[in-house]
């Protein structure tokens, strides 16, 4: 089976088990990027498994 490269929001809702308005505030804020292709927007794969190991570890203090 090939690799995806891309994932719509609600396929990257259900790979990564985050809400979809969490991965929005991320793309609205420039953490998490989306691409478009035509009318379809698209996460790609590399940018969302970037993302997710760019979030703190559990038990981790964020600098304030």
């Amino acid at each position: 089976m090939t690799e995806k490269l891309s994932y719509s929001i609600d396929e990257a809702v259900t790979v990564t088990g985050i809400c979809r308005s969490r991965l929005y505030v991320e793309i609205s804020t420039g953490r998490l990027r989306m691409v478009k292709c035509g009318r379809r927007s698209t996460i790609l794969a590399k940018d969302l498994q970037a993302w997710l190991a760019s979030l703190p570890q559990s038990g981790s203090k964020s600098a304030a």
